[in-house]
């Protein structure tokens, strides 16, 4: 039940996102989360897309200005991480050709009535590029095996 709740909260919020409805302020994550989604000119629910084996769905993202936006919406009971965040810029950066070190990177989670803002480190981020380009590569021996 939870889990389809979290998809339904989400059809939701990419609906609201993609009219440009905003939903009345609280201290609910859900109503800040689209209405930052439509303040930023976000895309909701966007692939992000390195091989066909790595690829991803941000919540919401946007580039813009030098500046690269990844927002996730929580609405499950376990912990959130910027982890998967970390690994959207990466695959963005990999899809686009653009180096982390020559833009600037917010990511947020959106939980409950909470917001977690981070700025990661682009070297953090370049890591993570190599390691998907390396396991990429990997995936595709094993699959000519």
């Amino acid at each position: 039940m939870a889990a389809r709740r979290g998809t339904d909260i989400h059809a939701l919020a990419h609906e609201a996102i993609r009219l440009g409805i905003k939903l009345a302020k609280s201290n609910h994550a859900l109503s800040t989360y689209v209405n930052d989604a439509i303040g930023y000119k976000m895309i909701s629910e966007q692939t992000l897309f390195y091989s066909e084996n790595c690829f991803g769905t941000a919540d919401t993202i946007c580039f813009r200005r030098n500046k690269l936006r990844i927002h996730d919406l929580k609405t499950g009971v376990t912990p959130a991480s910027e982890r998967q965040l970390e690994i959207y810029a990466a695959l963005f950066c990999l899809e686009y050709e653009i180096s982390p070190f020559d833009i600037e990177i917010e990511l947020r989670l959106y939980l409950r009535e909470e917001i977690k803002i981070f700025t990661p480190d682009p070297e953090h981020i370049h890591e993570i590029m190599l390691k998907i380009v390396d396991f990429d590569e990997q995936i595709e021996v094993i699959k000519g095996s």
